[in-house]
């Protein structure tokens, strides 16, 4: 009966919003790993209510952008099994789902507090301005990967912020974040330029990268990751916290 179609079409709806993915949003909890305060539970059910609500957002932008490539994606080898591009999840229901999802995410960024729906509503723009247009634009589509990832730092501080902690950014936070997603962004462009034929096909500004200029740019923010994470590490502020000893390790 209707009862036993909608769980498939609910797998399907889940599918789409590409769980594996979620990993992505761990980053979350590094404001918590860092403040110490990984034993407080109203802190580590705060951050992992961030960490939902941002779930749920980049579920929402993957969804958008195989609603938007669906031509392309029917194309695609791998792509075209995904439940939308495969046929098995109707687009109209797939729109309604992500209407719905956008007004539960965003209410529970609000209930979090005002400072972290607006960020959550920043990073659900930038994304999908990712999707639209910064992902075909050479150089910017990684760099655009790195700032994703310093908004979800920034905002796992912003969540334990709404519990009166009153956290500090550090700029060692976003130097880091920014050099370690460049690099292993650029890793991942290298390995679809190297492993697939017609690269170009499956992301257009593989058409503008080379091998060499991917290896040269993987080295430069390599060594960048490492510096930055060396000198965070004897950084003042960072040795009164924590000591030197126990971070100098991380290096």
């Amino acid at each position: 009966g209707a009862g036993s179609r909608s769980v498939p079409a609910l797998l399907l709806l889940v599918r789409e919003m590409r769980p594996r993915q979620w990993s992505k949003h761990l980053i979350l909890f590094v404001a918590l790993i860092f403040s110490k305060n990984l034993l407080n539970m109203p802190f580590l059910w705060r951050s992992a209510a961030a960490f939902a609500v941002f779930c749920l957002l980049s579920g929402i932008v993957y969804t958008i952008n195989d609603l938007m490539d669906l031509k392309e994606d029917r194309l695609h080898e791998i792509k075209r099994r995904r439940p939308l591009a495969s046929g098995a999840l109707p687009p109209r229901l797939a729109v309604l789902w992500v209407a719905g999802l956008t007004v539960v995410a965003l209410a529970a960024a609000y209930v979090i507090g005002v400072r972290f729906l607006f960020i959550s509503l920043g990073f659900l723009i930038f994304n999908l301005a990712y999707s639209l247009w910064l992902k075909n634009v050479v150089i910017l589509d990684v760099i655009s990967i790195s700032i994703s990832f310093i908004i979800r730092a920034v905002a796992g501080v912003i969540a334990l912020n709404t519990l009166g902690s009153n956290l500090t950014i550090s700029p060692w936070l976003l130097v880091v974040t920014f050099f370690l997603s460049l690099f292993l962004g650029l890793c991942k462009r290298r390995h679809e330029f190297v492993s697939m034929v017609e690269a170009s096909k499956h992301r257009s500004t593989l058409d503008h990268y080379s091998e060499d200029l991917l290896n040269q740019l993987i080295n430069m923010t390599a060594t960048a990751t490492l510096i930055a994470q060396s000198i965070y590490t004897i950084w003042p502020d960072t040795v009164q916290h924590f000591g030197t000893d126990q971070l100098m390790l991380t290096i």
